[in-house]
């Protein structure tokens, strides 16, 4: 069982930037799949962006979609979000997560992942 941790939220004004990072413990991290989600106040928790187990296949949600860049150091256990352009909209808890099930960046938009870090919240002043 993978265990997730994430850094690198904080307060940001709108247009500015900022990028997340999780490190995960354990030797298998190079088996899951990995993603982002963010639930924001009052909000259910939503897909943000997801990463294949090579970090070749990557999928966004069209909110995020030219802003946002997922990647992944499978060398240093760790997923990255790089996030540009912020906008207030964009003010939330992001989660990291990971899954064993299927190797498909895409396979995530609409579903969860099994293994969930605590989140780092991200406030994006207007």
């Amino acid at each position: 069982q993978v265990q997730l941790v994430e850094s690198g939220g904080g307060l940001v004004q709108a247009g500015g930037s900022l990028r997340l990072s999780c490190a995960a413990s354990g030797r298998t991290f190079s088996s899951y799949a990995m993603g982002w989600f963010r639930q924001a106040p009052g909000k259910e928790r939503e897909f943000v962006a997801a990463i294949s187990r090579s970090g070749a296949n990557t999928y966004y949600a069209d909110s995020v979609k030219g802003r946002f860049t997922i990647s992944r150091d499978n060398a240093k256990n760790t997923v990255f979000l790089q996030m540009n352009s912020l906008k207030p909209e964009d003010t939330a808890v992001y989660y990291c997560a990971g899954d064993l099930k299927v190797d498909s960046a895409s396979y995530y938009y609409r579903r969860g992942m099994d293994y969930w870090g605590k989140g780092t919240l991200v406030t994006v002043s207007s």
